[in-house]
């Protein structure tokens, strides 16, 4: 095939580059303007890999043996369809990804619903983005990452990044802070808190308590911007109400920030012409993410940021999709076009798309974590489906949720390897990887990107689609209720979303192949797209931004005798996610080809370890096994753990299940623990 212009196969940068064959080059895209990051240079081996699943797999006899996809299509359903009926619809669940196409995003939600008739659906967004977006609809009304396209960066002063480190994460982004003068807010030193002016490491869980510092020495400052508050926003008194007594001396006691610093970063910010902050998963993966994030928003607010062109507030999506895939569908409360799934016009308006009646669609069902808790328990699914997601490593309380899915009737697994989830499946469906199809997706800055195919699978192999038809007819459905063409697909989720927060109807393949930079929401065929939300008004329907007041608590779960540490988990430059594809690429694996535990010399010592050595990091939940590196700039009672390595060296062993009364986000950035050698007390 000739050579094809398309996306990079990971984060939400969805950064542009060119594919001939297997042989990557990278591409003139405002994102990452010719850049790639490591993996994005490496991901053509992902299409060459020897680990590549070719064909259907069948549980025999403890061991998975091929068959041909009628037989295992037709075992699928026929074994779904028996257990819905012993257990009712509810007894079938889905578990999406944040890694699948708009398409095939859409086709799940509605695969779920109307095919299976389950509200048992979620997928691993939960465990990424749901913080930010839960904030930002209370917030805007609308959750959109960056309401703005992310060269406006190139303009600013100031930029506060609070959890982000996309010097190792997304790379090529740094791009765009080049002569910004950048705050970072990280309880690590990390390679982003190195490119800044002034790093902020409060202690893990306490990023609340910064904020509502910061905000408190905004207005002890005389720095509150209040025409701004006065004339777009609504219930500052609130919230002052509550951050009057968070004066940054109080606020330094908790979170080990100086005083200083937080009236420095407040003067940094309002004294910018242009000045954004960006929130990522260090701030939001808590029991209180969502409170986080609203504390940042409050921030932001104060200085008249949101909805003015040269700043604003932002999230910094992880995953390749994270946005378009919490948008159309797969979300267990939602419907296409970010639509809320107990909202009745919305449900009568969707259903009309589908062809169904709304009364016959589910409601809201549980949310990731819970879902994964509930397998082959009394009252939960006894059967699982898992499309792009490796949840035996990337879960909270991974072992909990290996012996979850031992519990159940039934398991199967579409993937393009043989994940670590995918190793424990009744049934394994070979289905195709980025560059062997087509397929749009929203990255980072709620742009819509046309990824492009780029060579054909191997034989064997099927796409997501293929497999949402084939057992879609086998369990009753018309022939075609379930299109098998991304296009296709396409052209009815534009209708679906269509009048939605996030509407599509005005974005096609046409529009994308011409090279239109199209930004929802796009209600028309002509419209050009929003690349910047917020500048008129925001969408609440008063048009005001909401101050919402949040109350610091701090973390689930505080270090004790037994566990004196915090551990904090993150991501490393060579790997993305739980490490099921990047771990195949010999370039970046044999660079980090193991967990390692960071650790202060101090720290280490007293546990009777030295650098390199093999240790024991433990927590109520379990424990990981991690080799020692010495770093000299944590904080003594903090360790950090990668989470992208399998078997023993989960990080995910020992992170804490707690949730966010609103997101459903799992406390993965904080959980006490103790450390010791290998072969010491357990």
């Amino acid at each position: 095939m000739p050579q094809v212009d398309t996306h990079c196969p990971y984060c939400a940068l969805q950064c542009g580059m060119s594919l001939d064959g297997a042989r990557v080059t990278p591409r003139d895209f405002p994102v990452n303007a010719g850049g790639l990051c490591q993996k994005g240079w490496t991901s053509g081996s992902l299409l060459t890999s020897p680990k590549r699943l070719t064909t259907p797999l069948l549980r025999v006899n403890g061991g998975l043996e091929p068959v041909s996809w009628d037989f295992a299509l037709d075992f699928v359903a026929r074994k779904l369809a028996g257990i819905a009926g012993e257990h009712g619809p509810d007894g079938v669940a889905i578990f999406g990804g944040g890694g699948l196409t708009n398409e095939k995003a859409y086709l799940l939600g509605k695969f779920a619903r109307v095919a299976l008739g389950t509200s048992q659906i979620d997928y691993n967004g939960r465990f990424c983005m749901s913080s930010a977006a839960a904030a930002g609809i209370k917030a805007f009304g609308a959750d959109r990452g960056m309401p703005f396209p992310v060269t406006d960066l190139k303009r600013a002063d100031v930029v506060l990044l609070a959890g982000a480190n996309p010097a190792e994460t997304m790379p090529p982004f740094t791009q765009h802070l080049r002569g910004t003068d950048l705050i970072v807010v990280d309880p690590r030193r990390t390679p982003t808190a190195e490119l800044a002016s002034l790093h902020l490491a409060p202690r893990p869980g306490t990023d609340l308590a910064l904020a509502l510092g910061i905000l408190h020495a905004v207005v002890e400052g005389g720095h509150l911007d209040q025409s701004y508050v006065d004339a777009r926003t609504n219930g500052f008194g609130d919230v002052w109400r509550i951050v009057a007594s968070w004066w940054p001396e109080r606020a330094e006691r908790v979170t080990g920030v100086s005083a200083a610093d937080m009236r420095l970063a407040a003067e940094k910010l309002a004294g910018a012409r242009n000045a954004y902050i960006l929130t990522a998963r260090g701030t939001e993966q808590h029991a209180t993410g969502t409170a986080n994030v609203g504390g940042w928003i409050n921030l932001a607010l104060s200085l008249g940021m949101p909805g003015r062109d040269g700043a604003g507030y932002g999230c910094l999506t992880g995953q390749g999709n994270g946005q378009g895939g919490r948008e159309h569908g797969q979300k267990a409360d939602q419907l296409p076009g970010y639509r809320k799934l107990d909202d009745p016009a919305a449900r009568e308006y969707v259903a009309g798309v589908w062809g169904v009646d709304p009364d016959s669609l589910p409601g809201p069902g549980r949310s990731a974590t819970e879902l994964l808790e509930a397998l082959g328990q009394d009252g939960g699914p006894k059967a699982l489906m898992v499309f792009g997601s490796n949840v035996v490593v990337s879960a909270p309380r991974s072992q909990r949720v290996q012996d979850r899915l031992s519990e159940l009737d039934f398991l199967v697994v579409a993937d393009f390897v043989l994940s670590e989830t995918a190793a424990l499946a009744d049934v394994v469906l070979p289905v195709t990887q980025w560059a062997e199809e087509h397929g749009t997706l929203t990255n980072l800055e709620g742009r819509v990107l046309l990824r492009r195919k780029a060579l054909d699978p191997p034989p064997g192999v099927r796409s997501d689609l293929d497999v949402l038809n084939g057992l879609a007819k086998r369990l009753g459905q018309p022939e075609n209720r379930f299109p098998v063409d991304a296009e296709t697909v396409f052209e009815e989720l534009r209708i679906a979303s269509k009048g939605g927060i996030a509407d599509y109807s005005g974005v096609s393949y046409e529009r994308l192949r011409n090279g239109e930079a199209l930004h929802w929401p796009v209600p028309a065929d002509d419209h050009p797209g929003t690349p910047r939300m917020f500048l008129d008004a925001f969408a609440h329907p008063d048009g005001r931004a909401r101050f919402v007041p949040v109350e610091y608590t701090g973390p689930a779960e505080l270090p004790d005798e037994e566990f004196p540490l915090q551990a904090t988990t993150g991501r490393v430059l060579q790997h993305y996610q739980s490490g099921a594809q990047t771990r195949l690429v010999d370039e970046l694996n044999d660079v980090v080809p193991e967990a390692f535990v960071e650790v202060h010399p101090d720290t280490a010592k007293r546990a009777g370890l030295e650098e390199g050595d093999p240790a024991r990091v433990r927590s109520r939940r379990g424990e990981t096994i991690a080799k020692v590196r010495f770093v000299q700039s944590l904080q003594p009672d903090v360790v950090f753990l990668p989470f992208h390595f399998p078997g023993e060296q989960r990080a995910n062993l020992v992170t804490n299940p707690a949730l966010d009364p609103v997101s459903r986000m799992p406390e993965f950035k904080v959980c006490a623990v103790s450390l010791s050698t290998v072969d010491g007390a357990a």
